[in-house]
């Protein structure tokens, strides 16, 4: 019983971070249409910038993870403005070879700044805190109270804000938010933005309990892709569930079934639930 609630305590802390990586490649994909291959390359940069504001300016954790998502966000925007914006009337395979592009270009150039090398980034929150004979790590209960409250915020500004409504509107129906004045090239900016922004804060608070590397983020947008497509494809809520639906699996499988097998749980459940709905578990008709 006691190894059940600790997996499912490790499913909790995983399906978190898969989940923000996720939404923000939801949001991408559902006001844009484009898969952005590079998001993972987002995700890479955000745990070195945290790392680098960390060690070389002496950063508290929270205030780099700041920093970082700022950064990032920029540099997400900035792709949308090179590459994304001006292909916007290209054939579809053109932005998914320029995303591709991106995500090589990123990971060299992380590569040539910090190093092959594996790195660790060191957390001030290390204590280990013992609840009914369930060990916890003070930094995996904050993976997933920091990922909650960034989806509520998100939630709020989706669901409250008249920036937040431009952006549903505009995934439900670009031309038709242009036609009421929506500033749509705004909009995508914006998007792009938050997305990085995710991407950032998801590998930062990830990445105390895993490595920095430049190659960190293929595993992780491989399954991010996994998500979106098992929620269905520009769904939010989607994006979540099927976040946290993955994290259990592979926690649980990972004990139960076998620990060298746990990345390939998430392509077996994809198929499973594709063959039942093959439009994902929360196939748009709305938000």
């Amino acid at each position: 019983m006691e190894i059940l609630i600790q997996q499912l305590f490790n499913g909790l802390t995983i399906g978190s971070v898969y989940s923000l990586v996720a939404l923000g490649l939801t949001l991408v994909y559902g006001i844009l249409h484009i898969p952005n291959f590079a998001h993972g390359a987002l995700y890479m940069m955000g745990g070195y910038v945290t790392l680098t504001m960390m060690t070389s300016q002496g950063m508290h954790y929270w205030l780099a993870i700041a920093v970082s998502a700022i950064v990032v966000g920029l540099l997400a925007v900035l792709m949308e403005r090179l590459v994304f914006h001006p292909l916007r009337h290209a054939p579809p395979i053109h932005d998914k070879i320029a995303a591709i592009g991106i995500l090589l270009f990123l990971e060299a150039l992380a590569q040539f700044i910090w190093g092959a090398e594996y790195q660790t980034m060191a957390s001030p929150y290390g204590q280990i805190i013992n609840v009914a004979g369930v060990t916890l790590t003070m930094q995996r209960l904050l993976i997933i109270i920091a990922a909650v409250v960034v989806m509520i915020f998100l939630y709020v500004f989706l669901k409250k804000t008249y920036t937040g409504a431009t952006i549903i509107a505009m995934s439900q129906n670009r031309e038709g938010a242009n036609l009421v004045g929506i500033n749509t090239n705004r909009v995508a900016m914006l998007t792009f933005l938050i997305s990085g922004a995710l991407a950032a804060i998801a590998c930062s608070i990830a990445a105390p309990i895993n490595l920095v590397f430049p190659g960190m983020g293929h595993l992780v947008i491989t399954k991010a892709f996994v998500i979106i497509i098992l929620g269905g494809m520009g769904s939010i809520p989607g994006a979540i569930a099927g976040g946290y639906i993955l994290g259990f699996t592979e926690s649980l499988g990972a004990t139960y079934i076998s620990n060298d097998y746990k990345d390939l749980i998430a392509f077996v459940l994809l198929v499973l639930i594709l063959t039942i709905r093959p439009k994902g578990l929360f196939a748009r008709g709305g938000h």
